[in-house]
């Protein structure tokens, strides 16, 4: 299946997570894709995420996560909820975006829960996850990275930060384009998405300060100016990403071979088909 791509690269070099996520948000305001009264959902949701949506204004958010005391008032002034990314409650179309922050590679089927997020958007979804390159392979390799992230649940005592956010480290799912171009079609093959790809480097300096072995934070003190300036030139060599999807939007991205009937589902274009096919050999009427 053939989708239309938008490619945006940034070289955004910002150590702290916020502020790509706070750039990103913002430029797509700037781009009329998001409004401040937007209705949207936020899943794997944490207190960042309402620090960043409040600095940039929304209005209209559920901040959620697999936690029970997300109903609580900790993400006021927005709304808090107890959903699970990869079984949402909500209705198809219940929101206009999905938002999920650095979440779906905690999750036992990432996929299950990028397509939940795409069930219940009307309009589409915003996700931050780690990309998975070349230079991102061979810093795990090398041991600046992680496979598991164990780091996580070092972070929370050794209680939580993994699977599903239990103290069993969580495999670091990491995203490429054509993966996600390639679920999306599969789950919304009546139209055409809209991909849009915004590119951070992230140096893991909370895990790199916690480890038992400083020369690998001295050595990366050392060669960051070195990676930011291959990042710059390279910036799909990034091991961060945010990814948009925008849904197709019925009649004007669905494919051709289809169309809207009368009673407004939608059905099969036999003209279409008529055209590109031999009648008498596909079992068409002439």
């Amino acid at each position: 299946m053939v989708t239309s791509q938008i490619s945006h690269s940034e070289a955004t070099t910002h150590p702290d997570a916020a502020d790509f996520y706070l750039a990103t948000l913002r430029w797509l305001l700037e781009q009329k894709i998001l409004t401040r009264d937007s209705r949207l959902l936020v899943v794997c949701g944490a207190e960042l995420d309402r620090d960043v949506l409040r600095e940039v204004g929304f209005r209209n958010v559920t901040i959620s996560n697999l936690e029970t005391d997300a109903e609580t008032h900790a993400y006021a002034p927005f709304a808090g909820a107890t959903k699970d990314v990869e079984a949402l409650t909500c209705r198809d179309g219940e929101y206009d975006f999905c938002i999920a922050h650095n979440g779906l590679h905690h999750c036992m089927s990432p996929h299950r829960g990028l397509l939940e997020m795409v069930r219940v958007a009307s309009k589409g979804v915003i996700v931050f996850e780690p990309r998975d390159s070349f230079l991102t392979r061979c810093g795990v390799r090398l041991q600046f990275g992680q496979d598991y992230e164990t780091a996580a649940v070092a972070a929370n005592g050794g209680v939580a930060g993994g699977v599903r956010n239990t103290a069993i480290p969580n495999y670091v799912y990491r995203w490429t384009e054509r993966e996600i171009e390639k679920t999306i079609s599969s789950f919304c093959p009546w139209g055409r998405s809209r991909f849009i790809y915004r590119y951070a480097l992230r140096i893991p300096w909370g895990r790199l300060q916690m480890m038992n072995r400083p020369v690998f934070l001295w050595l990366i003190r050392l060669l960051q100016p070195a990676l930011r300036l291959l990042f710059r030139c390279f910036p799909k060599q990034a091991n961060g990403f945010a990814f948009v999807v925008l849904k197709p939007q019925v009649p004007n991205d669905l494919q051709p071979w289809l169309q809207v009937r009368r009673d407004g589902d939608i059905g099969l274009n036999r003209e279409w088909l008529a055209a590109q096919y031999d009648a008498s050999k596909i079992g068409l009427p002439n």
